[in-house]
C-alpha cells in the first residue's frame, strides 16, 4: 500500500466512521479532537434509505444504535394560546433510526479506540505537504508528519481554512440562526428505544421556539443578518436568545426564564458548502459536513456516513493511491451530496411573516407534504454503494 498514516481531524460522525474503515483497511489511524473528551448528549441525529442503513450493517453497528435510538418524536405547533395548528410527524424528521450524536459517538468511539490513536484536548494549526507526506503542526503537541491528512471536523473546518482557503470564501449563510439549550433526554437505558413523544413549537414571524423533543430541551431559530459573536462565549448566546425573543408569547418567557439554567447552550448559523472545486487537494480530502454540509438540512449524518465509507473504500481499491482514489471520491460524493444542496430548513421552519406560517402549517396537512417526504427517501438511496471489502479481498487475490 502506497500510504499508510493518516490523521483525521474531528471525532463527531465523519471522523469515527473514517476511522473504523481505513483501520479495517490497513491504515494506521489517528484522530486528534479539540474537545477534551467524548461530547455526551448532544441533538439527535438520524440516518435514512436502505443505503446509509447498509453501511450501518456493514459496520456492525446496526444493532447497538437500535439499542439506543431515540423514541420517534412529532413536533406540534401551536398558537400564542396553545391551540394546535399543525402536525410535523417524527416519522419525516427522525428517519429511519434517530439516536442521539453523543451515543453514536460512544459506540463508534468504542469499536474503533483499541485500534486508532485517539488525540483529545489538541487541534492543528499548520499544515505542510511535502513530497511524500503532510507536516502536521498542533496546538499543543509535537509535530508530526502523515502520508494523508482528513478534515472531518464540521462545517467550520479548521482543515479546509488552513488547505482551501478562508471559511467565506465556501461557506454560505442560509439567513436563519438555530440554538439549542439542554441536553435532550437521554435514553431510559441501553435496552430498547424511548417511546413515541411530542414536543411543542411556537412561531412567530422569522422566529420558532420548540419545547422538548430529541434535538434539546429548547430549541430556537430566528432569521437574522449576520451576527459577530463568539461561539465559545455562552453567555454571549444566551443573551442573543433573550433579546431576539423577549417579545414572542406561548411558553416562551418561562423557556427563557430557564436559559439561565442550562451550561450547553449551542447558537450557530444555518449554512451550506459551496465548495464546487472539488473535497480533496493534494494529499488532504475533507469528509462529511467540512465538504458537503447544510445546517439540519436532515442528511448531514447520513452524507457523512457515506462519504467515510467510500473515500475509504477507494484508498483500499487503488492500494492506498490517494490520486486515484480521491477523485473517484470526488466524482461520487459530488453527485450524491446534491440531495441537501437546495434545501434550507430556516425558510422552512421560521417562515418571516405570518402568512408564510400560516402557508407552511397547511403545506404539513396536505398530500405535497407526504410527496415531498418520498422524494426525501429516493434521494437517500440515489448512490451505487459499492462493496468495497469485497473489491479490496479481488485486489489482493489477483
Amino acid at each position: 500500500m502506497r500510504n499508510q498514516t493518516v490523521l483525521i481531524s474531528g471525532a463527531s460522525v465523519a471522523g469515527p466512521a473514517l476511522a473504523y474503515w481505513l483501520h479495517r483497511y490497513g491504515f494506521a489511524v489517528t484522530v486528534v479532537e479539540r474537545a477534551r473528551g467524548l461530547r455526551a448528549g448532544g441533538q439527535a441525529i438520524d440516518f435514512k434509505g436502505r443505503t446509509q442503513l447498509t453501511v450501518l450493517d456493514r459496520m456492525g453497528l446496526r444493532d447497538e444504535l437500535e439499542q439506543r435510538r431515540t423514541g420517534t418524536t412529532d413536533t406540534v405547533f401551536v398558537d400564542a394560546n396553545g391551540n394546535r395548528l399543525a402536525t410535523m410527524s417524527g416519522d419525516f424528521t427522525g428517519g429511519d433510526l434517530e439516536i442521539l450524536r453523543g451515543d453514536l459517538a460512544e459506540i463508534m468511539y468504542k469499536h474503533t479506540a483499541d485500534h486508532c490513536e485517539y488525540l483529545f484536548g489538541d487541534s492543528i494549526s499548520a499544515l505542510t505537504e511535502l513530497a511524500d507526506g503532510v507536516h502536521v503542526e498542533f496546538e499543543h503537541g509535537p509535530a508530526r508528519t502523515f502520508d494523508l491528512v482528513f478534515g472531518a471536523d464540521g462545517i467550520h473546518s479548521r482543515v479546509r481554512g488552513l488547505v482551501f482557503g478562508p471559511e467565506k470564501d465556501f461557506v454560505e449563510y442560509l439567513g436563519h440562526y438555530y440554538c439549542i439549550a439542554g441536553a435532550a433526554p437521554a435514553t431510559a437505558d441501553a435496552t430498547g428505544p424511548r417511546a413515541r413523544a411530542t414536543s411543542y413549537g411556537h412561531n412567530a414571524p422569522g422566529k420558532l421556539a420548540i419545547s422538548g423533543g430529541p434535538k434539546a430541551q429548547q430549541f430556537y431559530m430566528f432569521a437574522s443578518p449576520e451576527l459577530d459573536y463568539s461561539r465559545d462565549d455562552t453567555a454571549a448566546q444566551r443573551r442573543i436568545i433573550e433579546q431576539v425573543f423577549a417579545d414572542v408569547r406561548w411558553d416562551v418567557p418561562q423557556m427563557l426564564s430557564e436559559l439561565a439554567d442550562f451550561d450547553d447552550i449551542y447558537l450557530d448559523s444555518l449554512s451550506r458548502m459551496r465548495l464546487t472545486g472539488g473535497y480533496t487537494k493534494g494529499r488532504v480530502a475533507l469528509v462529511g459536513d467540512s465538504a458537503y454540509g447544510n445546517t439540519l438540512a436532515g442528511f448531514g449524518s447520513g452524507l457523512a456516513l457515506i462519504g467515510a465509507y467510500v473515500i475509504a473504500g477507494e484508498l483500499a481499491v487503488a492500494d492506498g493511491d490517494h490520486t486515484v482514489a480521491f477523485a473517484r471520491y470526488d466524482e461520487i460524493m459530488r453527485s450524491y451530496a446534491k440531495i441537501a444542496d437546495n434545501n434550507n430548513t430556516g425558510k422552512f421552519l421560521a417562515p418571516k411573516t405570518a402568512l408564510g406560517i400560516r402557508v407552511r402549517n397547511w403545506f404539513l396537512g396536505s398530500w405535497l407534504f407526504t410527496l415531498m417526504a418520498k422524494y426525501a427517501d429516493k434521494a437517500a438511496n440515489d448512490i451505487d454503494l459499492q462493496d468495497y471489502p469485497a473489491m479490496a479481498r479481488e485486489r489482493e487475490i489477483n
